[in-house]
């Protein structure tokens, strides 16, 4: 008896532990913004606005001296900021709580080419990870799989809900392909020559996809007699349904992983990275690709780049006329919660900060095919934003009251703000 007691005991100290806030009910009355500078995530601003939403959907959008009945509870944000939520693509949140706890890494599965395999089921809604990212404007992000040339399949989460199913905002919406590189970083504690080196296998790598690619449509033809999953997850791709993320830096690289992708029949490409897209972008805008580039705190890869190469990269894109995002699919998951002050580094290269802010909203949205209800402050959208003190691409000025996915006021308590406020009492008390 006492042992079921102890049992019971650890589990309710785990769960206390380690679960998320429960999430916050459905919107159950109208709520207006009064007085704030809305960045609306398309290039536009109102200086002192006026929003409304009920039901979790935006009703109203405008300046705050139209002569227009405010509706339920009235937020009084005069001198604050309002922005649309922010998206995260290309992250394994929710797959990965611990790196060092194998238990708790789903990230990647056995196989280099398994478009089959589908992140949102191994999504836990409950991680701590995924919940620190609300206090910092990060509300979405596309969950995507690692490992291997073709990862898998991600999906567009929403950052509060009970399990994968609540989260999940748009299904299976794309695959994942990391392209091979043409050199290879010598390893020295394996006996190698350090530095870069040419990588001799390319050749069998790309031409391993390519025998895959076309495998899948053949199979798609329907003269195959056995279900193959891998293949069948293919189909997508071809038909234009899901879109194609090829992970992809040096020029080379990119222009064999487009012209390889084209020649196959997929219809829908986004490059992700891009470090020497600067460097193509006639070539890619030809084609019609939209770049979502790596993130901006980052030391250059090469001698012979420029310092601030990785500081300027999204305006050099910009400026050349691309369709551009910001992601961070590299870096750690926690620096997610840092995507808004990637955004605001290019401001400071000269990027004009509503044009920044699309890349974390608006063009974001539109990459990942949830335009139509996310990414911009408009009539009939998702009521999925949040009210900052201050310039939310700003590390002084992102400090977050208020928060709402599709209309619903979300916590913004996480483990380390409790963890800040309890210190901060210490302190306070000697």
């Amino acid at each position: 008896m006492k042992k079921h007691i102890y049992i019971l005991l650890a589990l309710g100290i785990f769960f206390q532990t380690t679960a998320q806030q429960t999430p916050a009910p459905k919107q159950t009355e109208a709520i207006t913004i009064e007085g704030a500078t809305a960045h609306l995530g398309n290039g536009e601003v109102i200086e002192s606005s006026l929003i409304m939403f009920e039901d979790g959907k935006i009703t109203f959008v405008g300046d705050s001296k139209m002569r227009i009945a405010r509706k339920g509870k009235i937020i009084d944000a005069t001198g604050k900021h309002v922005y649309p939520g922010f998206i995260a693509p290309g992250k394994t949140l929710g797959l990965v709580e611990i790196d060092a706890v194998r238990a708790t890494n789903d990230k990647d599965e056995l196989g280099e080419l398994i478009p089959h395999v589908r992140s949102l089921i191994a999504y836990n809604a409950e991680s701590k990870v995924v919940e620190s990212m609300r206090p910092n404007g990060v509300l979405l992000a596309q969950i995507a799989p690692e490992g291997g040339l073709i990862s898998g399949t991600s999906s567009i989460v929403q950052f509060d809900a009970w399990n994968w199913e609540d989260a999940a905002i748009k299904v299976d919406d794309g695959i994942h392909l990391h392209w091979p590189n043409t050199f290879k970083q010598g390893r020295w504690w394996a006996g190698e020559e350090p530095g870069y080196q040419p990588n001799k296998d390319y050749p069998k790598q790309v031409q391993k996809v390519t025998d895959f690619m076309q495998n899948a449509i053949v199979y798609e033809d329907g003269t195959a007699k056995e279900m193959n999953p891998a293949f069948a997850a293919m189909k997508g791709a071809f038909d234009g349904s899901k879109k194609l993320y090829v992970y992809a830096d040096g020029e080379k690289e990119i222009i064999d992983a487009i012209n390889t992708l084209k020649n196959n029949k997929v219809k829908e490409i986004v490059l992700m990275g891009g470090y020497h897209a600067y460097k193509i972008t006639d070539f890619l805008k030809s084609h019609n690709i939209p770049v979502m580039v790596q993130y901006t705190h980052n030391l250059p890869v090469f001698e012979d780049d420029d310092y601030d190469l990785p500081y300027k990269l999204p305006k050099l894109l910009v400026d050349a006329g691309l369709f551009v995002a910001i992601q961070n699919s590299d870096a750690e998951n926690f620096q997610t919660r840092n995507l808004p002050f990637y955004a605001g580094q290019v401001v400071q290269q000269g990027l004009d900060k509503e044009v920044a802010v699309q890349l974390l909203t608006g063009n974001t949205a539109k990459i990942l095919g949830i335009d139509a209800s996310y990414g911009t402050l408009e009539n009939g959208k998702s009521a999925t934003l949040f009210i900052s003190e201050g310039d939310a691409l700003d590390m002084a000025g992102n400090q977050l009251t208020h928060a709402f996915i599709d209309g619903r006021s979300v916590s913004l308590e996480t483990h380390q703000t409790k963890l800040w406020k309890r210190y901060s009492e210490k302190y306070e008390a000697e």
